[in-house]
């Protein structure tokens, strides 16, 4: 256990390193505060990833969580799963329908399949080497490619307005930060596309308190300094 860790270890608390507008620390972030548990935030400017999280780390994305006990969990659906196993209020890990495997196959298909085309369609200039047209039709293409998934997911919010059932769930969750960067890359073709179930679902996601608490803006941590208590309240997730 390297230095840094080994002091990230005396703490008595958590600590996520997080960034505000990334998906991935999005969720990690949703399910420690839906399921109430404690933690101190560092939030991390990209540009420049502190020491710290460096060597918890190396790879260097976010979300990072380090246990008290030196622990580290650098993957957000483990930060996810980790969190809802001590504490799980809302039941997101026992969907009304389905089960937890067959929610970690739909959001294997989130991570895989539906963020690739996100990517390019999103930062189209990232790929000049898989360009064979020019960038804007590259960038259509995997806008085409995104919209054939997410009308996937239409067809699945028909009946009950979550992904599984009549209660948001771990997939629900884990999903929603993707397709609401996806929404935001072009707002007005997104809020024109007829997916009426997909629109409402991401509306009110956002419009929620759950939503609105792990979006709070937080000055960068820097390193000697306490970071955030977070969640500073309970919250809900509808």
């Amino acid at each position: 256990m390297s230095q840094e860790v080994a002091a990230q270890a005396e703490q008595t608390l958590p600590v996520l390193y997080s960034f505000r507008r990334c998906p991935y620390a999005m969720r990690a972030r949703m399910a420690l505060a839906v399921s109430g548990q404690r933690c101190e935030l560092r939030e991390v400017v990209l540009k420049s990833k502190p020491p710290e999280m460096l060597a918890a780390s190396p790879k260097g994305t976010v979300p990072v969580l380090v246990l008290p006990s030196g622990e580290v969990i650098d993957e957000s659906l483990d930060i996810m799963l980790w969190a809802l196993r001590r504490n799980d209020p809302e039941g997101w890990l026992t969907p009304q329908r389905g089960s937890l495997d067959d929610m970690q196959a739909l959001i294997a298909e989130n991570d895989g399949v539906f963020k690739r085309s996100l990517d390019r369609y999103k930062y189209p200039n990232r790929y000049p080497q898989e360009h064979s047209v020019d960038v804007q039709q590259f960038a259509q293409v995997h806008q085409a490619n995104g919209a054939g998934w997410l009308a996937g997911l239409e067809s699945r919010l028909e009946s009950g307005g979550w992904l599984f059932g009549n209660g948001a769930s771990l997939a629900d969750m884990a999903i929603l930060p993707f397709v609401r960067q996806f929404a935001h890359t072009d707002t007005a073709w997104f809020a024109a596309q007829p997916w009426p179930n997909l629109l409402a679902w991401l509306a009110r996601w956002e419009a929620g308190a759950l939503y609105q608490s792990v979006m709070e803006k937080y000055p960068p941590w820097q390193t000697g300094h306490a970071g955030v208590d977070f969640p500073a309240a309970t919250t809900a997730s509808r």
